[in-house]
């Protein structure tokens, strides 16, 4: 069967899955350069894709014209006019699977997302790495005819900050830390007055970035700017394109199980990892990281880790497993990879 030419991608949310597949495009599109992708997903992650070469990306509008069955009908009919050849679905959810339907004679392959062994993993039966995402993602892609390399990866050339850019790094004689202390549930953040402690600390020989999002977030990273010197937060202060373009200049980002590792990991950047009642078994570490620049709860106290895949599942007295990991061992550990 001859190779497609045209592929559309569809992976509609959320933003660290979105990330994920980054790193996986760059390869196939370095690798076959003749290849032409578009991307289905929401118009709010355009920025992650804007470096690489023949992928465009083709935003669908679900609360709009694009919403329910009919919608989708009307995004499928738009999107053949593109004269696409196959199709990777990332995502492999309801939408996805309404789309194939209306993709008829046209090959479509979807993602193995693993729900016997996560299953397995989150109840106890086994405790192992399973494959990772990225590899799950490059799956599809060999299933379509093109195998992807993905052990020596390339990342964007570094951009110079802008001013206003610049204006957030305190000190220029320290090296700059990102730190994105949040994540979707609680039960993945590392306990925020031992989170506070380590800022205290780092700041004392880095530059601090804090990311975050949404009012309460920023309220609290406001909080640390002023109470700490060379911290600063750009929580509701810069849109995504000006964010990765900072995260870029980054030495090194400290995040949870969260989209901000994600984002930081598809520009090459070192990312350090806490994880609470979620752990990397399932495949959702940052790509092209060591295994020990993620940081886990401690089993011997919360033997049941990974509760869930998500982190919105845990039994009582495991909200705050990520706590057990110490505030020396994560300072350690960032001096060490700096």
């Amino acid at each position: 069967m001859q190779k497609p030419k045209h592929i559309l991608v569809l992976r509609f949310s959320a933003m660290g899955d979105v990330a994920m597949t980054v790193p996986i495009l760059r390869a196939l599109t370095t690798q076959y350069p003749e290849l032409k992708i578009t991307v289905v997903t929401r118009s709010f992650f355009k920025p992650f894709f804007q470096d690489l070469e023949n992928v465009t990306v083709y935003e669908p509008d679900f609360k709009g014209k694009h919403k329910g069955i009919l919608g989708l009908y009307k995004l499928s009919k738009e999107l053949k006019a593109l004269n696409f050849d196959a199709v990777a679905d990332l995502h492999n959810v309801l939408r996805s699977k309404i789309l194939k339907f209306f993709f008829f004679g046209k090959k479509v392959v979807q993602l193995d997302k693993g729900r016997a062994e996560k299953k397995a993993l989150t109840t106890g039966q086994l405790f192992q790495q399973l494959k990772t995402t990225h590899q799950r993602y490059a799956d599809v892609f060999e299933a379509l005819g093109y195998s992807i390399e993905v052990l020596q990866p390339v990342f964007p050339n570094l951009k110079p900050l802008s001013e206003k850019l610049n204006g957030f790094i305190s000190n220029k004689d320290f090296k700059t830390i990102g730190i994105a202390p949040f994540a979707a549930h609680e039960s993945k953040m590392y306990p925020l007055a031992q989170m506070e402690r380590v800022i205290e600390a780092l700041s004392k020989e880095y530059n601090i970035i804090l990311f975050g999002g949404g009012a309460k977030e920023v309220e609290i990273l406001n909080r640390l700017e002023t109470k700490f010197k060379n911290v600063t937060s750009l929580a509701g202060k810069l849109n995504l394109e000006e964010e990765l373009l900072l995260i870029s200049n980054l030495d090194l980002m400290l995040a949870m199980d969260s989209g901000n590792a994600h984002m930081a990991a598809m520009l090459g950047k070192k990312v350090i990892t806490i994880w609470g009642v979620t752990h990397p078994f399932a495949g959702f570490a940052p790509f092209n990281q060591p295994i020990d620049f993620a940081l886990t709860a401690d089993r011997e106290d919360f033997p049941l880790i990974p509760t869930s895949i998500y982190g919105n599942k845990f039994p009582d007295g495991y909200k705050n497993a990520a706590g057990s990991v110490s505030e020396v061992e994560i300072i350690s550990k960032i001096k060490a990879v700096i």
